[in-house]
């Protein structure tokens, strides 16, 4: 388990993003209990009251679970509530820009998905 943090956004939103990667990844399972917010303030050297504002994120999201007494654990459906969040991401940033610019090229819908699918054929890299 490694944490980066830089200056892009506050720190406990940079813990929830990257436990969410965590989750995503599998390197937390639905299931699994997570480390406490005192063993991620120590290891961390951050503030334990920032620790618990990221994680009660995740809770926020349905991602992780409070069990009173026990710690937080990853919640059951997890890795989906993160893969359809990322779906309308991917909508709202990569697609919606996509036919913006589609359209200001005149570049038609079948004409465009004809170039998604040559982009498919060609193994995702080449142009």
């Amino acid at each position: 388990m490694h944490f980066e943090f830089d200056q892009s956004a506050p720190i406990y939103q940079q813990l929830a993003d990257q436990m969410e990667e965590m989750i995503f990844s599998g390197l937390f399972p639905e299931g699994q209990q997570v480390p406490s917010t005192t063993q991620l303030s120590q290891e961390l050297h951050i503030n334990p009251a920032t620790v618990l504002k990221g994680m009660n994120l995740l809770v926020d999201h349905h991602l992780l679970e409070k069990k009173r007494g026990l710690g937080m654990f990853v919640k059951k459906g997890a890795k989906e509530r993160i893969m359809e969040k990322r779906k309308e991401g991917f909508y709202q940033n990569y697609v919606v820009s996509l036919i913006k610019e589609a359209t200001k090229l005149q570049i038609t819908e079948d004409h465009l998905l004809s170039l998604i699918q040559r982009g498919y054929q060609n193994g995702n890299t080449q142009n």
